[in-house]
């Protein structure tokens, strides 16, 4: 299986401080790791170059009024919130990140790739119509779709694993009835959205689909989320397209999360929603690089674990160093299983009014 990999120098010019959490050091550690496991050697793997988003594309997401903001702000620096600020030149690289997410679908759709990881930043999936937000500009995901539906992949499934909810993917698209909106994410987090009611309306009623999930979920509360929620719902639904918002900060060691995936849980999460691509839509599958603030112990494994499985290679190796593992015994919470199985069976049956798969609850 051939994987594609967007990526671009420019995307470690952006950095808000030094210090912040959404800063270089979080693609520049994973790309050391990718180098020295010998990933960009592999025939298998094709390394993409992105190109900048054309503002039309862009304004298919967004409004007029914020991308002139977001081009005169880039001028002179600015701020949209108090995680928020714009550097100067800031417009530059976010159209790149966007255009990198396009890229790849294009090179999926242009069968250069069987699949595609975007491996871009700043990433978006905060970013509303109408402003920034939570370290996000634009909308790559968003901007993404749109771009894909033009192409005549009318159906798209959107599953955000991030462990923040996508609140901005949500309200692009929540009257809209040919997207599929998933959202996995931890709860009581930022942005204090995504509860299981919120569910989509007018036409869009029911294909927004919320899992809220305690601190302390692990591998078994995600892989049990995909076998109950994620894989019926999208199988039902029939895709054309299947883009996954990859956020990576549901790593046990993410600063500013509670929640206790393992690099190798990445990595049959990412595996389930290939096959799912396989069996629905002809392998179309589209992965753009959302959050995770764990640069050093946890982006370069949990993003190698993500395209080894885009590449159909073999997952069974991959780990964290075992010095990281302390961590993950007191950050895993056995009780949190039977939290998630109660939250499954509420979004199930709101949702059974909706879809045939959860009519059995």
């Amino acid at each position: 299986m051939r994987t594609g990999i967007v990526y671009h120098p420019k995307y470690l010019e952006h950095e808000q401080s030094p210090t912040h959490p959404e800063r270089r050091e979080r693609l520049a550690y994973t790309l050391d790791q990718l180098m020295e496991e010998g990933i960009f050697d592999l025939e298998n793997i094709v390394l993409l170059e992105p190109f900048e988003a054309e503002i039309q594309d862009v304004l298919e997401v967004h409004t007029r009024e914020y991308v002139d903001f977001l081009i005169k702000t880039s001028e002179t620096g600015g701020f949209i919130d108090l995680d928020t600020n714009v550097p100067v030149g800031l417009v530059d690289v976010a159209l790149l990140a966007a255009g990198g997410a396009i890229r790849a679908a294009q090179a999926v759709i242009e069968s250069e790739v069987d699949n595609a990881f975007a491996m871009i930043r700043p990433p978006g999936h905060h970013a509303k119509p109408h402003t920034g937000a939570g370290f996000c500009y634009l909308n790559n995901m968003a901007i993404m779709v749109r771009w894909i539906q033009k192409k005549g992949f009318r159906k798209v499934a959107i599953i955000d694993w991030d462990a923040h909810h996508g609140d901005g993917t949500q309200e692009i698209f929540y009257d809209d009835d040919s997207v599929l909106f998933i959202s996995t994410h931890q709860m009581p987090l930022y942005p204090g959205t995504g509860y299981p009611y919120e569910t989509g309306k007018g036409r869009g009623e029911g294909y927004t689909i919320n899992v809220p999930l305690p601190p302390g979920t692990s591998d078994e509360g995600y892989f049990y989320v995909f076998e109950k929620v994620i894989e019926p719902v999208i199988q039902e639904f029939e895709p054309d397209f299947i883009a996954v918002s990859a956020g990576q900060d549901n790593h046990f060691t993410d600063p500013i999360t509670g929640l206790a995936l393992t690099a190798k849980g990445y990595a049959e999460i990412m595996k389930r929603a290939v096959n799912l691509a396989s069996e629905l839509c002809e392998g179309r599958i589209v992965t753009v690089l959302e959050g995770g603030y764990s640069v050093e112990h946890a982006l370069p494994y949990t993003n190698l674990g993500i395209i080894a499985a885009m590449a159909g290679m073999d997952i069974s190796n991959i780990r964290e160093p075992e010095n990281y593992l302390s961590e993950l015994r007191w950050r895993k919470k056995y009780y949190a299983t039977d939290r998630v199985v109660e939250n499954v069976e509420e979004v199930r049956r709101i949702h059974s009014k909706y879809w045939e798969c959860f009519g059995d609850d």
